[in-house]
């Protein structure tokens, strides 16, 4: 018998990069809603980019901080479908996340207290074998994210897993020399901001954190970029550089110019921050 806790309906939190032109979102949220139908289903978004497992760990560590502390995250981005085991995974915040084990949840469980306890989902009780091997996540990753939403033991999803056997990202560090930072290319948004692997803290490190303006050098172009705060604080076509709302430096082009097209970068790509020529 499947047993049940005391608290019930927890919030779901959905990220994938499924998309929003075919119906896979919503048959998982019918899935979702069928095992827990009081839970509120929050999709964070579902256009990560195809495939890019370090995309979406990435939003998701830097999005735990507006993320019901009691929510179960679910999480599905996964090149090799079928070839993971899935597991769930509880935290020392009270999240817990599914998803499959590809080191998509690693770095927000490292946000959200460690890892307490984690399962391999295998319970033929709880979801079912896949009607598709190409499509999973309704047959196992939705049934046990709702299983738990709706105040579910995680021990009913499968066998204990031990921590130290499930896979994780390890993020690309910057580096940092006296008035130079080499950083990489983690993101782009729509409007063609950049986000690089550099924090605030980092500018200090390099000794540029006074500098009202950067160099920034990428491969094929460079541009002058002043410092500011918002994305108003810039002309037309102006590149500049801002703190985002996910912690990292972004570089910013006044609109409607494109940061991302004007430097020619894709995630991945070096970026070079060095001081300013201009006074």
């Amino acid at each position: 018998m499947l047993s049940r806790m005391p608290t019930a309906d927890r919030p779901i939190v959905f990220v994938s990069d499924f998309g929003l032109g075919n119906e896979w979102v919503g048959i998982c949220h019918s899935v979702l809603a069928d095992g827990s139908p009081r839970s509120p289903i929050v999709d964070l978004t579902h256009l990560i980019r195809p495939l890019d497992v370090q995309s979406g760990a990435l939003l998701l560590a830097d999005s735990l901080p507006y993320i019901a502390g009691n929510a179960v995250v679910l999480g599905v981005v996964d090149p090799t479908v079928g070839k993971e085991r899935e597991v769930a995974i509880r935290t020392g915040s009270g999240r817990d996340f599914v998803g499959p084990d590809n080191g998509l949840l690693s770095l927000a469980w490292e946000g959200a207290g460690g890892i307490e306890s984690a399962v391999e989902i295998t319970a033929s009780q709880v979801g079912r074998a896949p009607r598709a091997e190409s499509f999973r996540a309704p047959d196992t990753l939705c049934p046990a994210a709702a299983h738990l939403a709706a105040g579910g033991s995680l021990d009913d999803l499968g066998p204990q897993v031990e921590p130290e056997t499930l896979s994780a990202l390890t993020l690309p560090e910057p580096e940092i020399t006296d008035g130079e930072i080499r950083g990489e290319v983690l993101d782009l948004n729509r409007f063609g901001n950049i986000q690089i692997n550099v924090r605030e803290a980092d500018l200090a490190r390099a000794g540029l954190e006074r500098a009202h303006s950067l160099m920034i050098k990428a491969t094929s172009a460079s541009a002058e970029a002043r410092r500011g705060t918002t994305y108003g604080d810039f002309s037309a076509d102006e590149y500049g550089v801002i703190v985002g709302e996910r912690g990292w430096l972004m570089i910013v082009r006044g609109n409607p110019g494109s940061a991302c097209e004007g430097l020619g970068v894709s995630p991945g790509h070096l970026v070079w921050i060095t001081r300013s020529l201009l006074p």
